[in-house]
């Protein structure tokens, strides 16, 4: 863009005519010259902080986006947004701000961007709320926009084995059990996680900043570069100079979330085998770009779309394999018989032109469409009196024996009564535990559960030991471990009506999560409990518990 005879900017709101005189005093007062306030204002939104691994670098990457951006003619300027650490919140009352921040980014972004009158948006970013959060606002605003995130973690070396985060919270349980000495623990602590970046499986901060990939509002490349990598620099300075190309070609987010783009992300997904949180994310992204698309249409997805890579949880490889073995484009070209190629995106190009000349480097890491490590993709939705809205399970990291399974319930009200429970072996083969008020309302914040999930897997017990859950589940969970349980039980959902040794029936395979109860039973037990309690009664947990609705609905807020 030129600084004549250019169209009308949002920008022009604070920086033209005689009445914004003050404003463009108070710009002069940063230093900019004419020429820059003239120019398109682009807002590079960075959740850089110091306490999380995946954000620490941000500052670098977010001062190469700045140079791309003056490169092509615009007007940078950096502003920031909160980011919570899953890994350092996990298991503890921090826990129940992870999700709930989503909401509070999705808002802040508003607010900065709205505020100073942006023309388009960078959204710099990593992990797990961060990147739906961002996600949301990005379609929220319609504004023309592109993300690059930090890239992902290397993966750590340990007793000659690739090792991540993940390694460390299963490790734990092998403590308990004996299976692995306290000085060895320390021994994996050191080496799992070795460098900056978003940890180095397919977890949900991968997995989301691979469907930002497919959703085509980053650049190629931008799941799976590691944060390392030069590439993820150059990335950067090119999604800068792209975004003022975006922003002339006048093209929006919304026209690229739709429920074609959604399927697009969720057929990929699930062939990755990525985050159950994905499901929750992409929910609520939809919901704010007024797509509509059930919850149940991700059995049809999974159904017709084969499962091509088995990455940590669920197998050996790492993200930095899946980027060498040629990323996201080569995955998206196996499986473009499933996709909606004609989905515009940031490049300019839609994704049948993007994908063109992608090539798979490694089919140990990316199988062929015709032979996959399964027919079915890695995410299923079961439904059943126990779940008549929706219950969410990464299919592809259970134990072939529990893909069926029925069991007595084992029920606890909270995760630290669960947690010290499994730590001390009060459990036993076959048993379902039922881990719930720990929903989006109940949690409050609807609280990952991979402490007790790791300690199940640790002990060797994933594949004897069924979990069931209306919290939420980290994407480094694996096992029969059944999340997103809806209606959650602080809303009266059917899970509450459990007690310990009634039978409970999973039927992956079948998309079923039932109880023997009859429906009468389930009714009668449901009347006679007291009314719920909220466990936090001040501050933002009690005001997001108010405003929260069900997973199945993405736990976006009431309207």
């Amino acid at each position: 863009m030129t600084a004549t005879a250019r169209p009308v900017l949002t920008s022009d709101k604070v920086k033209k005519g005689m009445e914004r005189a003050p404003q463009r005093s108070l710009l002069r007062s940063l230093g900019l010259t004419d020429k820059e306030i003239n120019q398109p204002f682009i807002g590079i939104v960075n959740s850089y902080n110091e306490i999380i691994p995946g954000h620490i670098h941000l500052r670098q990457v977010a001062e190469a986006v700045k140079a791309g951006v003056r490169s092509a003619g615009g007007t940078p300027f950096e502003v920031n947004v909160p980011a919570v650490g899953d890994g350092i919140a996990m298991g503890h009352i921090g826990m129940r701000y992870s999700l709930a921040s989503r909401e509070v980014i999705a808002d802040g972004v508003e607010c900065m961007a709205i505020a100073h009158a942006f023309d388009a948006l960078v959204f710099v970013t990593n992990c797990d709320k961060i990147v739906p959060g961002m996600l949301m606002a990005a379609v929220r605003l319609n504004l023309p926009c592109i993300f690059v995130s930090g890239g992902p973690m290397l993966a750590g070396r340990w007793q000659d084995k690739a090792v991540d985060l993940n390694t460390v919270f299963e490790a734990v349980g092998m403590v308990s059990k004996g299976n692995l000495s306290e000085e060895e623990l320390s021994r994996l602590e050191e080496a799992a996680c070795p460098t900056c970046g978003s940890c180095a499986g397919m977890f949900t901060a991968n997995t989301m900043n691979c469907v930002t990939e497919v959703l085509g509002l980053a650049l190629p490349g931008n799941g799976t570069i590691p944060a390392v990598d030069s590439g993820r620099i150059r990335l950067a300075k090119e999604a800068g100079a792209q975004v003022m190309q975006v922003l002339e070609d006048d093209l929006r987010p919304r026209r690229m979330v739709t429920p074609d783009g959604i399927w697009n992300a969720l057929a990929v997904d699930t062939a990755l085998g990525g985050s159950t949180n994905s499901i929750l994310h992409l929910m609520a992204i939809a919901h704010e770009a007024k797509a509509d698309f059930p919850l149940n249409m991700v059995n049809e997805i999974s159904a017709g779309t084969p499962q091509l890579c088995r990455l940590s949880p669920a197998g050996p490889h790492h993200v930095e394999d899946l980027h060498r073995a040629g990323g996201i484009a080569a995955v998206m070209k196996e499986l473009k018989s499933v996709l909606h190629t004609k989905v515009p995106t940031v490049t300019g190009e839609t994704v049948a032109e993007n994908i063109a000349d992608a090539e798979v480097a490694d089919r140990e890491v990316i199988r062929p469409f015709a032979e996959p490590h399964s027919p079915r993709g890695g995410l299923t939705v079961l439904f059943g009196n126990l779940a008549p809205e929706g219950a969410v399970v990464k299919s592809s990291a259970v134990a072939p024996q529990m893909m069926r399974h029925r069991g007595p319930a084992r029920c606890f009200d909270s995760e630290e009564e669960c947690v010290q429970a499994l730590l001390d072996g009060h459990f036993h083969e076959g048993d379902v535990i039922v881990l719930r008020y720990e929903g989006p309302m109940g949690g409050p914040g609807m609280p990952e559960m991979l402490s007790p999930t790791s300690i199940i897997s640790g002990m060797g017990a994933d594949d004897k030991v069924a979990l069931i859950t209306d919290g939420r589940f980290s994407g480094a969970t694996r096992g029969a471990a059944i999340g997103h349980v809806s209606p959650e039980a602080a809303d009266g959902g059917p899970i509450a009506a459990l007690q310990d040794g009634d039978e409970v029936i999973i039927d992956i395979a079948d998309q079923r999560l039932d109880t023997a109860l009859s429906q009468g039973e389930i009714e009668a037990r449901l009347a006679a409990l007291p009314p719920f309690e909220p466990k936090i009664d001040s501050g933002y947990l009690k005001r997001y518990a108010q405003s929260v609705t069900s997973a199945s609905r993405g736990a976006v807020f009431k309207d």
